[in-house]
């Protein structure tokens, strides 16, 4: 038996690959299914093959099908997927995914490894903070400072409770990241608004600078001044009008070898002090120039002094302390550079002199910059951010800027320092982005201990190191500086390859000076923004005690300095319980995960298990039915519901076979493991058919066929009315219309909605039958069984709904109020359309909207031309224009409306006359202007549309040498030209200086006339005044528009014509309806275009028929854009595209009169006392 099943199984499966994703069609079991019960109604017995045959029992178990098929109980294919294959939800979901639910795993945010920083989470937009708190906790000596202020102090003052617990998180938490919102929240910072870091440092300093000062601990009180603070005087000197003696302090052959071009000692006693100079001297500015001395010994000592006075300013004595250095990058190359620009002179001369309070008088003078002492860590701001004043708009430089790895300092002060001041590069700060009121701020800093650098990317700390721009970023013969470095530049080369790439590789350049074999490693790149550089100290002053104040004001015991400073007592306990709650959560999470998976992979086998024994291999075999809906979920859920067979069951409590598709025969193993682990039921075994439903499902089909049958002999009997076959006896009115319809209409076994109203569309509104004559009052006599059987299903469908079942016999007669009414209508329209006929006879040529040539000799009339712009579409109506077409008004009230009131005279003119081939014509308009009519017309118009002739216009043409000066009837004479009309040079003179005008009578008003006009410009101001109106913008691709298109760009389209907003194509390109106001600019136009064709706002070019539009301060009114207008918009293609979010982002910006910055904040309070 099981053999014979094999090769069933064996021969079901498909043959071919391409048949095997194939969904096969059901079987067409309808008429078997038929055909059983009408045995089933006609002997009223059921047998088990009828059993079979009807809940498909006798079907093969199927595999391998795509999905799983309801016309088939044995089939459980496509419950689970493939062995190796997963679904988008559910227990067969990827493990990863189904692990989610979980929530995050807490390990992936421990650190790597103990060596590795933590980041900052960013909240918003303050990785403007996080960069500098970063650059602020690496800083060691900092730190410790931080750590060493005593506990009653934190308790007492937020900001540096916050701060001290965020450095002891970032220094000895085990997660990855530190929350940083306790401390921005201290400060009163908008998570929400991106603000400057330089900024923000100078303030943080500066608030720290002013807490720290109640600290008990001096290492403590004093940490910022000690580490950041560094001093600058503005000194401004008079300039006398010779040199000191002893200029320069090096040594005099020097110089004169550099003049002379060689080197060589003079005799001391041959050459005289005095004698020497005299001899060999040469003008200060050549020497300045030519000799390459330090920046400090030229400027610095030597300095020219009043004749007079010889005094600097009393300015030049006051030290300003700082905290960082802003210097220029604007046409600058190197950091070497914007420290010369920083230290420059500047000359005060000409209308700029200085005035010198000793003297009493303006002189000339030079001012400069002297640095009077340096910090332990000096900060160099970049000034990236430049404002443009004719746009008034922010913007950054991002050209490529070089500084070296190593810095010298102690030449640059104002006091040279006897020993050099070294510096190494340990932070640098970027800003990534193109804008400046945008971006993103990183910052890559070195580690003292290891001398590695890391990438501080708010949570995200990445190693890079030991360059500051990754390991690609230095070359690979490149040492780290041992000896002194001396100032250097970029090489060319390098600075060639830089212009393409935000951060440079790493260049040993040999540096011009005094010591040319000395190397420095340097970096470039375009986006730093800041650079902070760190006092090397020797390993000299490692073995003294102390380093005495010197030009950089650093006092330091440097044993104290390497020593540890531990956290304080109650921030290490606070961290050490938070490590442990933390690694007791990543602990709980790694269990929770662990059962998780266990639980899905025995879920998992159990249900391969379950539906691997759910098929029954033979006819004999017992077996139970199970809710397919149920087995679904059971088999797709991670927690399955309790077993439910209601679903299934019929109202008496069996198997019901209309429940066939929604079942599946499941074996007696199979169903015993479900029911011992889900419970529920009830059990339905093969004995728990329903006998009843199959007996009144019997019955049912067997009176459907009848309802079938009788549908079929009634529709061949409508199709024979409809052919208009003779009928005999009684018969009845029924609407033509819906007989077609329900001749076409699939039938349905039992009425439905669609079966009544056989007479509603021919039942008049008093209740008795509608003439024929009327709209849709199309009728057809239809036999008196084919009216009962629309009776019955209409009253079966309806209900007790009479009005669309009214019954019409053949001998009822039309309602006679409904014919009196209508014939009363035919007789209206046939009078109206034999004056509409009359009136196109009268007035062909105004009609059909046709020049006529004008005589001078005749005598003509005067009618607005929108008046008869409405006539002849009154007249000229026709289908169902008809109804639309609005009649015309009286000719008196029309007439009067262009009389002044008070002096009863014209306020309108005529439209203009034109001369064509020796022929007066009149040019013509449809809505403005007056319009010339013959007096036959205008005597017709008064009979059929009330005018008097005593209140008519008349007009007359004449010739004169003359120019209409705005009004009827007044003119000067000018010389003017017509068309040429003969060869006869003569001739043409005189024809030419003739032009034809209008004699109006009444005569124009002329001041009435302006009130008019004044009238019309406030009528034209109310039409501009709109809101949320249509215009429709095509996009062109090419230059030239279309002609249709210009022509239509041309008219204003009509503001109420409904038109669709969606962006459609045309033959020419693209177009679009916008929603626009008549106080809208041009710029927010264009930004509308932007967004909906990708062209940038600069190529755009914005055209109104022939006509551009230009300016994007003007407003739509002033460009006399109404609603219903058409624009044409062309891609010059000169800009390039760029992100329409940049633009609105700066817009955004520009839209604040003033910038907040960090006021209203905690770090604002101290405003007034902050350093520079």
């Amino acid at each position: 038996m099981l053999g014979h099943q094999k090769e069933a199984m064996i021969k079901m499966r498909p043959t071919t690959r391409g048949s095997k994703n194939k969904r096969h069609k059901p079987d067409n079991n309808g008429e078997v299914t038929s055909d059983i019960l009408r045995k089933i109604h006609s002997s009223g017995i059921v047998t088990k093959d009828d059993i079979n045959q009807l809940f498909m029992i006798w079907k093969p178990v199927c595999q391998g099908c795509r999905v799983n098929s309801k016309d088939n109980p044995n089939c459980f294919c496509a419950l689970v997927p493939p062995l190796n294959g997963s679904r988008k939800s559910g227990l067969w979901q990827k493990m990863s995914d189904i692990l989610l639910a979980l929530g995050p795993d807490p390990s992936k945010d421990l650190r790597a490894s103990p060596e590795t920083p933590a980041g900052l989470t960013n909240l918003g937009a303050t990785c403007y903070a996080n960069s500098i708190l970063q650059c602020l906790y690496m800083n060691k000596s900092f730190r410790e400072g931080i750590f060493s202020v005593e506990p009653d102090l934190l308790q007492q003052n937020p900001v540096l409770d916050q701060l001290a617990r965020l450095f002891a998180q970032l220094h000895n938490s085990i997660m990855a990241f530190i929350d940083s919102a306790p401390f921005i929240k201290t400060l009163e910072l908008d998570n929400g608004v991106q603000q400057d870091s330089h900024e923000f440092l100078t303030l943080l300093l500066s608030l720290l600078e002013q807490n720290l000062n109640h600290s008990k601990i001096s290492r403590a009180r004093t940490v910022v001044q000690d580490l950041f603070r560094g001093s600058v005087s503005h000194v401004t000197r008079n300039i006398a009008q010779k040199l000191e003696k002893r200029l320069f302090p090096v040594d005099r052959s020097s110089i004169l070898g550099f003049i002379v071009g060689r080197r060589f000692k003079p005799d001391p006693e041959k050459h005289k002090e005095d004698n020497f100079w005299d001899a060999y001297w040469l003008k200060p500015e050549y020497v300045l120039d030519l000799v390459p001395f330090p920046q400090e010994a030229k400027f610095g000592r030597f300095m020219k002094k009043c004749s007079k006075c010889g005094k600097d300013s009393e300015a030049s004595s006051n030290m300003e302390d700082f905290y960082e250095l802003e210097l220029n990058i604007k046409g600058l190359k190197t950091l070497e550079e914007s420290l010369d620009d920083y230290l420059n002179v500047e000359e005060l001369h000409g209308d700029n002199q200085y005035y010198c309070e000793s003297c009493g008088t303006r002189v000339d003078a030079t001012r400069r910059i002297m640095l009077r002492s340096l910090p332990h860590v000096l900060n160099f701001q970049l000034k990236r951010c430049i404002f443009h004043s004719k746009t008034t708009m922010k913007k950054k430089i991002t050209s490529v800027f070089c500084f070296p790895q190593v810095l010298e300092m102690g030449q640059r002060l104002s006091e040279p320092s006897q020993s050099k001041l070294m510096y190494d590069l340990s932070a640098v700060l970027i800003h990534k982005g193109s804008t400046v009121n945008s971006g993103h701020y990183v910052a890559h800093i070195k580690d003292d201990n290891t001398s590695q650098w890391w990438e501080f990317d708010d949570e995200q700390v990445s190693n890079l190191g030991p360059h500051p721009f990754g390991e690609g970023s230095s070359n690979s013969n490149s040492k780290s500086p041992e000896n002194e470095p001396v100032s250097g530049v970029c090489t060319s080369a390098q600075m060639k390859s830089d212009v393409n790439s935000n951060h440079s590789n790493a260049d040993l350049s040999q540096s011009s000076g005094l010591d040319s074999g000395t190397q420095k490693e340097r970096y470039s790149s375009g986006d730093a923004y800041m650079l902070m550089y760190t006092l090397r100290i020797d390993r000299l002053a490692r073995e003294k005690a102390h380093v005495s104040s010197g030009p950089c004001g650093i006092e330091r015991d440097l044993e104290q300095q390497n020593e540890f400073f531990p956290l304080p007592s109650h921030l290490s306990k606070e961290i050490e319980e938070s490590n442990k709650v933390f690694l007791e959560a990543c602990k709980h999470y790694k269990l929770n995960k662990e059962s998780e998976v266990e639980h899905i992979s025995e879920r998992r086998q159990e249900v391969r298990s379950v539906l691997s024994d759910a098929p029954v291999l033979s006819h004999e075999e017992p077996y139970f039915w199970i809710s397919a809906d149920w087995l679904r979920q059971w088999a797709d859920s991670i927690s399955p519901p309790l077993l439910d067979n209601t679903s299934i069951q019929c109202s008496h409590e069996k198997v019901s076979v209309s429940k066939v598709g929604s079942m599946k025969r499941l074996s007696t193993k199979a169903w015993t493991m479900l029911v011992s682990k889900y419970d529920g039921g009830p059990a339905l075994s093969e004995n728990d058919y329903c006998t009843e439903c199959l007996i009144d499902g019997a019955n049912s089909k067997a009176s459907a066929d009848g309802c079938r049958v009788q549908r079929a002999q009634m529709k061949v009997l409508a199709e024979a009315v409809l052919a208009g076959n003779p009928l005999d006896g009684t018969l009845y009115y029924v609407s033509k219309p819906w007989l077609q319809q329900w001749i076409r209409r699939k039938h349905t076994v039992s009425p439905c909605d669609a079966d009544g109203g056989p007479t509603a569309t021919i039942r008049c509104p008093h209740g008795g039958l509608l003439p024929e004559q009327a709209a849709g009052a199309k009728r057809v006599l239809v036999p008196e069984s084919l009216w009962l059987y629309f009776y019955e299903s209409a009253t079966a469908a309806n209900g007790d709904d009479s009005l669309g079942c009214s019954t019409f016999p053949e001998d009822s007669e039309p309602c006679f109020q409904c014919s009196e009414e209508l014939t009363e209508v035919a007789s209206f329209e046939d009078t109206l359309k034999a004056f509409k006929l009359k009136e196109r006879k009268n007035h062909e040529k105004l009609a059909l909207g046709k020049s006529t040539a004008l005589n001078p000799q005749c005598r003509y009339y005067l009618l607005p031309s929108s008046w008869l712009s409405k006539w002849r579409s009154y007249i000229n109506a026709s289908g169902k224009q008809v109804s639309s077409a609005v009649k015309p008004e009286a000719l008196d009230s029309v007439i009067d409306s262009l009389k002044c009131q008070k002096h009863l005279r014209l306020l309108e003119r005529p439209l203009e006359l034109t001369c064509k081939r020796g022929m007066i014509f009149q040019k013509l308009s449809s809505t403005d202007g007056l319009t010339l009519v013959t007096e036959n017309d205008w005597k017709s118009f008064c009979e059929e549309w009330g005018g008097s002739r005593e209140k008519c216009i008349s007009a007359e043409i004449e010739y004169g040498r003359c120019s209409m000066n705005g009004s009827a009837g007044s003119f000067k004479e000018v010389p003017n030209t017509v068309e040429q009309l003969s060869a006869n040079d003569d001739a043409n003179d005189e024809l030419e200086s003739r032009q034809p005008i209008i004699k109006t009578c009444p005569e124009s008003a002329q001041r009435c006339a302006k009130i008019a006009l004044g009238r019309e410009s406030c009528e034209l101001v109310q039409k501009l005044n709109y809101t949320d109106e249509d215009i429709c913008v095509c996009f062109v691709r090419g230059k030239e528009a279309p002609k249709s298109l210009l022509e239509a760009s041309r008219n204003n389209s009509e503001p109420d014509r409904r038109t669709s907003k969606r962006s459609r194509k045309t033959a020419f390109g693209n177009s679009i309806n916008l929603k626009v106001s008549g106080s809208m600019s041009i710029y927010q136009l264009k930004m509308m275009i932007w967004e909906s064709f990708g062209v940038v706002k600069e190529n755009q070019i914005i055209h109104k028929g022939s006509s551009i539009i230009d300016g994007e301060s003007a407003t739509l009114a002033d460009m006399n854009i109404f609603p219903g207008d058409l624009l044409w918009v062309t891609d010059s293609e000169i800009h390039e595209y760029r992100d329409i979010a940049d633009e609105l982002s700066n817009q955004k910006s520009e839209a604040q009169q003033v910038e907040e910055g960090f006021r209203g904040t905690l770090l604002a309070s101290n405003i007034s006392s902050q350093v520079i």
